[in-house]
């Protein structure tokens, strides 16, 4: 097993399959799901012969929703799986923390004592580090949940890469870069050339490595460039959360007059620079108040609010809801919060 972010350097006999078992838990990631198997489907069918296989595990019942409303059914129950798997992927995403079952982190545990190579994707990082399977190690949680995952596990070193792989445990941000996760295994068991050819049928443009940066910091996806200065007083702005910069502090630290930072600012993200870094730290804070125990007044410390009603008039001006209640609602996935089973939350 490779200790670096290539997820494995073993070699699978074409006539061994590696076998994968997929455990979706309840409001999983749908598309880092269909993102992680698409390319071992793409592998097999241009190789000609079944190099991987792959199986849908539940926690309980046959049927699992995911955050974006779809279902899957499951093969069998986790419980049920008494035979020998290569890689077990945990897919997880809303309230991970639901999935802190003594039976189940046994089953983990076993997993790990018997060589099995063990993915989290999304927040699958966070249900892998509950059952004390990544203290010590380093991991990768997608943008939304770092400062969540910092405060929970300081024991474990997370960073903000597509996807990281220390001893046998592997996490990734989920989304796309599940599917560069998947071509790496490819490539290190199978070779570049049916990595390159899996990525090519399905049409995904490059093979990215684990330790890129989850979000660019030359190119937005659309395609143009935001200014090296613009992403530099970003940057300064998300690395000065508890103790916000003044706009003149940046300028100053660019070396630009504040008229030309706000200008290249609204040309460049169609808002001003202090409400960019407001609305960042209002993310951060909801990432906070939805994913962890902190109180609402060590949140606002934690995101440089004055106070507990500061910050409480910010967050229900930028979401519409108080943050109270997000922490109860935050943790329903958003298309079945009108749903009449959460009547009353």
């Amino acid at each position: 097993m490779c200790s670096g972010n290539s997820a494995t350097s073993q070699t699978n006999h074409p006539h061994q399959p590696l076998r994968i078992g997929m455990l979706l838990c309840p409001e999983f990631n749908g598309m880092a799901a269909q993102a992680f198997l698409d390319p071992f489907r793409a592998a097999n069918y241009i190789y000609g012969q079944t190099l991987y296989l792959w199986e849908f595990l539940s926690l309980h019942g046959k049927t699992i929703t995911a955050s974006n409303g779809t279902t899957s059914n499951a093969d069998r129950i986790y419980s049920q799986v008494s035979d020998q798997l290569d890689i077990l992927v945990i897919n997880a995403s809303w309230a991970p923390e639901r999935f802190q079952q003594k039976p189940l982190q046994r089953w983990l545990s076993q997993l790990v004592r018997k060589g099995v190579l063990l993915i989290g994707l999304d927040t699958g990082a966070f249900v892998m580090a509950f059952s004390g399977l990544l203290t010590g190690l380093r991991a990768a949680v997608h943008y939304e949940h770092v400062e969540a995952f910092r405060e929970l596990f300081p024991a474990i070193q997370v960073e903000q890469h597509l996807f990281i792989s220390d001893r046998n445990r592997i996490t990734c941000c989920g989304g796309l870069a599940s599917a560069h996760l998947a071509l790496d295994i490819i490539q290190h068991n199978n070779g570049l050339g049916l990595a390159n050819a899996a990525a090519q049928y399905i049409f995904l443009e490059r093979l990215r490595a684990g330790e890129e940066d989850q979000i660019s910091r030359t190119y937005e996806p659309v395609g143009y460039s935001i200014p090296d200065r613009i992403r530099q007083a970003m940057l300064m702005m998300e690395r000065n959360l508890e103790e916000p910069l003044t706009l003149p502090e940046i300028a100053n630290h660019l070396e630009i007059s504040q008229r030309q930072l706000e200008r290249q600012f609204r040309q460049y993200t169609g808002t001003t620079p202090m409400r960019y870094y407001i609305d960042f730290r209002l993310d951060r804070a909801r990432g906070l108040i939805t994913q962890t125990e902190m109180s609402i007044v060590e949140v606002a410390g934690a995101c440089g609010f004055s106070s507990a009603e500061h910050l409480a008039r910010a967050y229900k001006n930028r979401f519409s809801i108080a943050p109270s209640k997000d922490r109860v609602e935050g943790r329903i996935p958003f298309q079945f919060r009108s749903n009449p089973r959460y009547a009353g939350i």
